[in-house]
């Protein structure tokens, strides 16, 4: 999904650290990424590096890590040597800025809080739909197996999460009481939790376990693109979250020649419309569960990353006691 505004940026020119005099050379990038986003960022790579090399003879070459968001950032705190970071949320990138590897005010860097796309939660489903799933409350039913990501580990686990709880919490008059009783009760069907997204494909779409994916909109097209629409649907459920995905550039450690200038023209090109035209044909037209406005429809849960999101909230605490038992038997740790 494209932010209009996001259409008047364009990458840097005219740069200081490379005029035409400069030689060409390879430059190297990595952007440390969430799970599901491998076949987007394969498009988004090499339209940058034509863009790039256009602009400045440089031959741009930008290697790729992916897992579950949170993991992702544990990595990058743990050394991972990360040059951009395109994660799930951004409580992760909080989590880097903590550690001083990001800069504290990194959200305003770029605008709508350094998020130049969203998406939402949705269901997929086997075809047919067997089990007759249509909302939240289907996913409760006696029997019913439920596949999503650990919220410990993965971004997508976490959005699910907070699109869950969303729903019990506004359907009982903004009960927190409600929510976390209705997310408890929904982890007790999750039979496995995956570290991230694609994991959590892969054991519903692959291994064929459970009943539903609670899943990325993007992720649920994928499957049907790869997998086949004539073994699953996708199901919008009445209320969802929208997911705000952010960028940052990550500040340059000991060791690492990288130009600032090529990591922020990097980033600055997932806000181009080189970018939008690239996310904009991998949904299909007029089929998105989010409207087409900059806006979402109003029965959206609209959940951003500092102003009602993982970090400021009891959000985290409630996901991790609703998953614990879960991931002691999946053999995942903290």
């Amino acid at each position: 999904m494209r932010r209009a505004p996001f259409l008047a940026l364009v990458l840097l020119a005219g740069s200081t650290a490379f005029s035409a005099a400069t030689p060409a050379k390879d430059v190297q990038l990595l952007n440390v990424s969430y799970d599901p986003t491998r076949e987007l960022y394969k498009d988004i790579n090499a339209a940058f590096a034509r863009q790039w090399k256009q602009k400045t003879g440089d031959q741009v070459i930008v290697q790729q890590s992916h897992g579950g968001s949170g993991k992702q950032a544990r990595a990058v705190i743990d050394g991972l040597q990360a040059d951009v970071v395109t994660l799930g949320l951004g409580y992760d990138i909080d989590a880097l800025a903590d550690h001083g590897l990001v800069a504290q005010n990194w959200q305003t860097r770029f605008p709508h809080n350094s998020s130049p796309y969203v998406s939402t939660i949705v269901f997929l489903v086997r075809k047919g739909n067997p089990k007759g799933i249509r909302d939240w409350p289907d996913l409760l039913k006696p029997g019913i197996q439920v596949i999503t990501p650990n919220p410990k580990t993965s971004g997508n686990g976490r959005w699910s999460y907070l699109a869950a709880w969303g729903y019990a919490y506004r359907k009982n008059g903004n009960s927190e009481q409600h929510g976390l009783a209705f997310v408890t009760e929904l982890y007790k069907h999750v039979p496995v939790l995956d570290s991230g997204a694609r994991g959590s494909t892969t054991t519903f779409v692959q291994r064929e376990l459970g009943d539903v994916l609670i899943g990325w909109e993007n992720e649920a097209y994928l499957a049907l693109k790869e997998y086949g629409a004539d073994k699953f649907e996708i199901v919008a459920p009445s209320e969802s979250v929208l997911a705000e995905p952010p960028v940052a550039i990550v500040r340059r450690r000991a060791g690492r020649s990288t130009s600032r200038t090529t990591r922020r023209c990097r980033t600055r090109l997932r806000a181009s419309s080189t970018v939008s035209r690239i996310t904009a044909a991998r949904r299909p037209s007029g089929d998105s569960a989010i409207s087409s406005s900059e806006s979402s429809p109003s029965k959206r849960s609209r959940t951003t990353s500092r102003s009602s999101g993982w970090s400021d909230s009891t959000d985290r605490r409630r996901a991790t006691r609703c998953s614990a038992s879960r991931t002691r038997a999946s053999g995942l740790g903290a």
